[in-house]
């Protein structure tokens, strides 16, 4: 068996399922309305901003956190995106449970199970 072989039939996998096929079909449906897909870029990048400012180890202001959390609520009345971001929960819960599969697995090895 070669594992790099396995890693793309999991990618693959990943891109067949119904959370891949949901995030894809709001995104579609996002990039047919400017709006949306304004305001959603607009909070991506500001998330990508705050993200950068603590990996670099910067706490941002409580405001700035306080204003993030408010356009999400915004953001949240937008049915299209709050299907994304929907979506993109379901998704990320399938990516975090492929991960724990693996990291367990290899754990044991350390543990002699």
């Amino acid at each position: 068996m070669n594992v790099i072989d396995k890693a793309h039939e999991l990618a693959r996998a990943i891109k067949e399922s119904s959370e891949f096929v949901d995030v894809s079909s709001a995104m579609r449906v996002i990039e047919g309305d400017p709006d949306s897909k304004a305001m959603l870029d607009n909070f991506r990048a500001k998330q990508v901003e705050l993200q950068q400012r603590m990996m670099s180890g910067e706490m941002p202001p409580q405001e700035d956190m306080e204003q993030m959390e408010k356009l999400f609520e915004v953001l949240n009345l937008n049915l299209a995106i709050r299907r994304l971001f929907e979506a993109e929960r379901r998704l990320s819960v399938v990516i975090e449970d492929v991960n724990k599969i693996i990291t367990d697995s290899l754990a044991q090895m350390y543990s002699g199970h």
